[in-house]
C-alpha cells in the first residue's frame, strides 16, 4: 500500500479526531520506516517532541481500534484493518451502476473542457486542479504558526513551489498575519551591485509592504556597516511599529541571489542570524520567513552560518501515478476510473517523470480532444509534439551556457549517473532537468533524454559536416 492509501485509511479510522500536519508526517515517515531520529532531522523538530507526537498517536489509533497499536506493528495492525473492511467496501461498490465508478463520481459537471485553462503559471486558489502532496501542504501551514520560524521550499523549475506559497501565505492571512512577499526575479539588475545596495532596496520593499514610510537613514549607518543596520532597521523600527500580528516574509526565487557571491555570503546568513535571534528575543518572533528557491546553494557557507541547515525543509516530490489520475479525473478524463486507462496514464508519467506542470500540460490537450494519448507519447519530444515550446526554452537556455550543454550532453550519453562540478550540477537541477545525487546526474525524465539527444545528435552532425566541407 502507498502512503496516501495508509493516510486515508488512518483519516477513516480517526474520523472525529482530525490529525495536526505534524501527526500526519510522523505517520507518513513510521510507515516508510524512518526513525524518530531520522524524522527530527529531516523536520527540524526535536528528537523528543517527535517521539511524543508519535506516541500520541499511537494511543489515539490504539483506542479507535480496540487493539494496541505501536510505530513497530503499524503495518500489521493497518493492513489488518483493511482487510476487514475490504468486504464492506465491495458490497459498495456492487450498489453502482455497471457502467458507473465511485472516482467517476468525484469529478464535477463544471471540469468541462471549454472552462479549463490553459497550465500557466501557479494554480490560481480554489482551483480544482491543484493536487495536494500530503503532508507538505499540512507541515508547512502548521509551521507558519511558530513564532521565528524558518521555512525553505526547494524544487526545480515548474514544479509547484509558487502555488504551495500561495496557499500558505493565503492561510496566513486567515490568522490575521501581515505578508510581505519579495520575488528577487523582479529586482533590477543593479540592485546586486553591493551588499548596501541590496539590503536598502531590501528594506524599502519590505517598508512599503507594510504600509509604513521607508527611513533608512534615520538607522543605516556605514561605521557598523550594511548587515548590523538591516538589522537595526527591522528591529528598532518595522518590527517595533507594527501590531502585535505576526509578519511573514516571503522570499520567492532566492536561488537569483547564488549567482551574487559578495551578496550571498552576507544575506544568507543574516537570514539565520535572525530565525535564531527569535529563540532569545520576543520581537524577533513576531517574523515568519519562508525561502522558496529552486536548487541547493552553490556559494560555499560555514555550516553554522547558512539558513539552510536550520529551520524547516520542504522539497516538493513529482506526482506518483494515483496523483496523476486523481488529477486526470479532475480534467474530466472519466477513463482514469478504469484499470486500462490507469495503465495509460502510468505510461504519460514515466514519459514526463511525474512533473506536475508536464502532467497538466498533457491531460488539458487530452481533456480537449485533440489527440489521443497515443499520438501525444509518440509525437512527445518532437517538433509536433505538446512539449516542443518548453523544450525549446531549455534548449535555449543549455545553448547560451556552451558548459552546461556540455554536462547535459555527458548525461544523455549515458544510462548510468555522470559526475558534475557542483555549479554545473544545480543550475541542471534548477532548469529540472537532472535530477541529483549528491554531484551525481541523470536526466529527470524519457522526454527529455529524447529530445536532448536528438537535438544535440543533430548539432554535432551539423559540427561535423561543417568541419568537413572545410577540409576541402
Amino acid at each position: 500500500m502507498s502512503v496516501e492509501d495508509i493516510l486515508q485509511a488512518v483519516e477513516k479510522i480517526l474520523q472525529d479526531k482530525p490529525l495536526a500536519s505534524i501527526q500526519w508526517f510522523v505517520l507518513s515517515q513510521s510507515w516508510l520506516g524512518k526513525t524518530y531520529s531520522e524524522m527530527a532531522e529531516a523536520s527540524g523538530y526535536g528528537n523528543n517532541y517527535i517521539k511524543e507526537v508519535g506516541s500520541e498517536l499511537w494511543q489515539d489509533l490504539s483506542v479507535a481500534l480496540g487493539k494496541r497499536v505501536t510505530k513497530k506493528n503499524l503495518h500489521l495492525a493497518l493492513n489488518k484493518y483493511l482487510q476487514d473492511n475490504i468486504g464492506d467496501r465491495q458490497n459498495q461498490i456492487q450498489q453502482k451502476s455497471g457502467e458507473e465508478s465511485s472516482l467517476e463520481m468525484v469529478s464535477p459537471d463544471f471540469f468541462s473542457a471549454s472552462k479549463i485553462e490553459f497550465p500557466s503559471g501557479p494554480v490560481p486558489l480554489g482551483s480544482p486542479l491543484y493536487i495536494n502532496r500530503p503532508p507538505l501542504e499540512e507541515l508547512v501551514c502548521n509551521e507558519i504558526l511558530h513564532p521565528g520560524c524558518l521555512i525553505r521550499i526547494k524544487a526545480p523549475r515548474k514544479m509547484g513551489k509558487s502555488s504551495l506559497l500561495n496557499r500558505m501565505i493565503a492561510y496566513a492571512r486567515e490568522q490575521s498575519y501581515q505578508i510581505v512577499y519579495l520575488d528577487f526575479q523582479e529586482a533590477d539588475q543593479d540592485v546586486f551591485g553591493s551588499l548596501d545596495k541590496f539590503l536598502r532596496w531590501f528594506c524599502v520593499n519590505v517598508s512599503r509592504q507594510l504600509n509604513l514610510f521607508p527611513c533608512l537613514d534615520d538607522f543605516w549607518d556605514t561605521e557598523m556597516g550594511s548587515k548590523v543596520s538591516c538589522k537595526i532597521y527591522f528591529e528598532a523600527y518595522l518590527l517595533q511599529y507594527i501590531d502585535c500580528s505576526p509578519v511573514v516574509l516571503a522570499l520567492n526565487e532566492v536561488h537569483r541571489v547564488f549567482e551574487y557571491p559578495n551578496i550571498a555570503q552576507d544575506f544568507l546568513p543574516m537570514l539565520r542570524f535572525w530565525h535564531e535571534q527569535a529563540k532569545q528575543d520576543q520581537i524577533w518572533q513576531k517574523l515568519r520567513m519562508v525561502v522558496v528557491h529552486t536548487t541547493e546553494i552553490y556559494i560555499p557557507l560555514n555550516l553554522n552560518q547558512s539558513p539552510f541547515n536550520v529551520g524547516i525543509t520542504i522539497t516538493l516530490p513529482p506526482f506518483t501515478l494515483k496523483q496523476v489520475e486523481n488529477l486526470a479525473l479532475r480534467y474530466g478524463l472519466h477513463c482514469a476510473a478504469d484499470s486500462e486507462g490507469t495503465k495509460h496514464l502510468a505510461h504519460l508519467q514515466a514519459m514526463v517523470g511525474g512533473h506536475p506542470y508536464l502532467v497538466s500540460l498533457g491531460l488539458y490537450h487530452l481533456c480537449q480532444k485533440e489527440m489521443t494519448l497515443e499520438v501525444l507519447l509518440e509525437t512527445a519530444s518532437t517538433p509536433v509534439g505538446i512539449y516542443n515550446q518548453h523544450l525549446r526554452e531549455l534548449l535555449t537556455l543549455l545553448q547560451k551556457e556552451p558548459e552546461l550543454m556540455s554536462a547535459m550532453q555527458q548525461i544523455i550519453a549515458t544510462d548510468e549517473k555522470v559526475e558534475l562540478n557542483a555549479i554545473a550540477a544545480y543550475k541542471l537541477e534548477s532548469m529540472g532537468l537532472v535530477q541529483l545525487n549528491g554531484n551525481q546526474a541523470h536526466a529527470m525524465c524519457e522526454l527529455y533524454r529524447l529530445y536532448f539527444s536528438q537535438q544535440l545528435g543533430k548539432q554535432n552532425s551539423a559540427n561535423s559536416s561543417s568541419t568537413f566541407s572545410s577540409n576541402f
